[in-house]
C-alpha cells in the first residue's frame, strides 16, 4: 500500500495549516479558483502517490535541472510526496543492475498503472546504438517501459520535438516520443520548453493526481492551462510594441528604456509558454525581463528557424496586412507629424504675435 501525500507530510511534522496552504498554492499554480482546495486537499489525503519511472535519453538534464528548482510546489514535496519516484538515474541513490532491476520491477507491480516520464529522446540511427543504457539501446528501455505505462509525459522540447539533438542534419537520427517507430497508443503529454517551467512541470502531476485525469491538451498535445496563450500576449513590454517603440541594437538608449525586443529577434509574438506569467526562479524573472529576447525554445523546430536574433516580419498586429515594421513606422510617422505639427503651430503664432505687435 502506497502512503498518500497527507500521510507522508503528516509524518513529516507538517501541521494541517501548513497543509491546506500548500493545497492553495498548488491552485494558484495551476489557475485555479480558492474553490477548488478542498478538493486538491481530499485528493492528497486519500489517493496514493503515482508510481513515475523517469527515463533519460538524449539530453542535458536541463529538465532536471529545473523541476528541482521548482517553489509552488517544492520539487522534494512532489518527489517526497506526491508521487512515487521509483526510477530516476539523476535523483536515485542507487547504481548499476540494482537501479537498472527497478524499472522491472515497478512495471511488474503497477503494470498499466504508473506514469512514464521521458527527458530526452532515442536516436534511431545504427540500431539506437548513440545513446545506450544499462547495455541496450535507450530505444529498448523506453518501449518497454511505454507499453505497460498508464501515460507518457514529455518533459522539454528534445521529448516533445527533437530539439538540438534532432537539428539539421541529425546524424542520430534523434527522434521525439510520439514519433518513435512501435510506440504503443497511449496519451502522451507534451510539456516542451529548453527547459520547461518548474512550476509547470510540478503542476502537471498535481493536475493528474488530484483529479485522476490528464489536463486537456491542445491539439499539439500541450497542457491548455500553460501553452494556450502567447508568451507575447502577457509581456510586460507588449505597450511598447503596439506603440511601435523597439530596442533597436542591443543596449542602445531603447534597451536601456526597456523597449520591445522584437526587433532584435524576439519570438515572444509567436511562442506559446507561460513564461510571461509564471516566470522563472520563483517567478522572479523571465528571459524578456532580463533584457534577452524570446528565442521560442518550447517550439517545434526552433533551433532550425534561422538566428535567434534576426526577427521575423510577418508578425501582424493591428490587421491582416499590417505586421510589427510597419506598426513601428506609422508610430514613428506619427510621432514626426505631430513634431512637425507643433512646430508649424508654434511658428504661425510667434508670426501672428509679430503682427499684433507691429
Amino acid at each position: 500500500m502506497i502512503e498518500t501525500f497527507y500521510d507522508v507530510m503528516r509524518r513529516q511534522g507538517i501541521s494541517r495549516r501548513s497543509f491546506i496552504k500548500f493545497c492553495s498554492l498548488t491552485a494558484s499554480a495551476l489557475g485555479l479558483s480558492p474553490a477548488v482546495v478542498p478538493q486538491i486537499a481530499h485528493a492528497m489525503e486519500t489517493k496514493p502517490r503515482i508510481p513515475v519511472l523517469w527515463l533519460h535519453g538524449l539530453e542535458c538534464t536541463c529538465c532536471s535541472e529545473s523541476f528541482i528548482r521548482s517553489a509552488h510546489p517544492l520539487a522534494k514535496d512532489v518527489i517526497l510526496s506526491m508521487i512515487s519516484l521509483d526510477y530516476d538515474d539523476t535523483l536515485m541513490a542507487a547504481a548499476g543492475h540494482q537501479a537498472e532491476a527497478i524499472i522491472d520491477e515497478t512495471i511488474k507491480k503497477y503494470d498499466g498503472n504508473f506514469i512514464l516520464a521521458v527527458e530526452g529522446n532515442p536516436p534511431l540511427n545504427e540500431d539506437g546504438m548513440f545513446c545506450i543504457i544499462g547495455g541496450k539501446p535507450f530505444t529498448e528501455q523506453l518501449l518497454h517501459a511505454a507499453r505497460h505505462a498508464k501515460a507518457i509525459i514529455s518533459w522539454g522540447s528534445c521529448a516533445s520535438w527533437g530539439c538540438v539533438q534532432a537539428a539539421r542534419p541529425n546524424p542520430t537520427q534523434a527522434t521525439p516520443i510520439h514519433q518513435v517507430p512501435g510506440m504503443p497508443n497511449k496519451p502522451i503529454i507534451k510539456v516542451p520548453g529548453c527547459p520547461p517551467i518548474a512550476e509547470v512541470m510540478t503542476a502537471v502531476i498535481t493536475y493528474i493526481l488530484t483529479f485522476e485525469q490528464l489536463p486537456a491538451l491542445d491539439r499539439q498535445g500541450r497542457p491548455k492551462m500553460f501553452y494556450s496563450q502567447r508568451v507575447h500576449d502577457k509581456c510586460y513590454r507588449r505597450p511598447h510594441f503596439d506603440a511601435g517603440q523597439f530596442v533597436e541594437k542591443f543596449d542602445d538608449e531603447g534597451a536601456r528604456k526597456g523597449y520591445c525586443l522584437y526587433k532584435v529577434g524576439c519570438k515572444g509574438p509567436t511562442t506559446y509558454n507561460a513564461c510571461s506569467t509564471i516566470r522563472w526562479n520563483g517567478g522572479l524573472s523571465f528571459p524578456i525581463q532580463a533584457g534577452h529576447p524570446c528565442i521560442g525554445c518550447s517550439e517545434d523546430g526552433f533551433w532550425d528557424k534561422g538566428s535567434f536574433y534576426q526577427h521575423t516580419t510577418d508578425t501582424h498586429q493591428f490587421g491582416i496586412e499590417a505586421n510589427a515594421d510597419k506598426v513601428g513606422m506609422a508610430a514613428a510617422g506619427i510621432v514626426g507629424g505631430a513634431i512637425a505639427a507643433h512646430a508649424a503651430v508654434t511658428a504661425l503664432k510667434s508670426a501672428q504675435k509679430k503682427g499684433d505687435d507691429n
